[in-house]
């Protein structure tokens, strides 16, 4: 299947297979189900991220650097899923704080490595249990079997909509 920003002409079968939003239903489209998932479980999440100073940017940040620490502003976009602009601004903002620092990249003086500080880690690992019982209560009724069907699925639904190699 090509990439969704390939997907234009309604000649297209993968386009034909969806003839119209209102003849599969809202309840039946995958983009707008992942959405409301998102949706729900970012609102769960705000009120502890608001004790914390943090918001879903400033979150995802310092999630995604407490496993990938060191990448590069792209790469964090990238996988924290932030436009480039907002993340930026996030940074700021975490910097101030103390919960990120920068550093020259050791290759490139111009290009800065975001790295997690012991506090950021402190911070995150805070909000760890309320953000892992959020993502467990998604899978209430679901058993080991089905949810790892699903993840298997969402992980070829991303490397079949994956504009970049990470």
């Amino acid at each position: 299947m090509p990439p969704l920003d390939q997907v234009a002409e309604q000649n297209d079968p993968a386009v034909q297979h969806y003839s119209s939003l209102g003849d599969i239903g809202l309840q039946r489209f995958a983009p707008y189900l992942m959405n409301r998932i998102m949706g729900r479980y970012n609102h769960t999440l705000r009120h502890e991220l608001a004790k914390n100073g943090l918001t879903t940017p400033k979150m995802r940040s310092l999630a995604v650097l407490s496993i990938l620490d060191g990448l590069k502003v792209n790469e964090l976009a990238v996988y924290a899923v932030v436009e480039q602009s907002t993340l930026s601004r996030s940074l700021d903002s975490l910097e101030a704080d103390g919960l990120i620092r920068r550093e020259a990249a050791p290759d490139d003086n111009r290009v800065r490595n975001i790295f997690i500080t012991e506090q950021g880690r402190s911070v995150f690992s805070a909000l760890w249990p309320t953000m892992a019982a959020s993502a467990e209560a998604m899978f209430t009724a679901i058993d080991d079997e089905e949810r790892d069907r699903f993840i298997a699925t969402l992980q070829k639904i991303l490397k079949n909509v994956r504009k970049h190699e990470i």
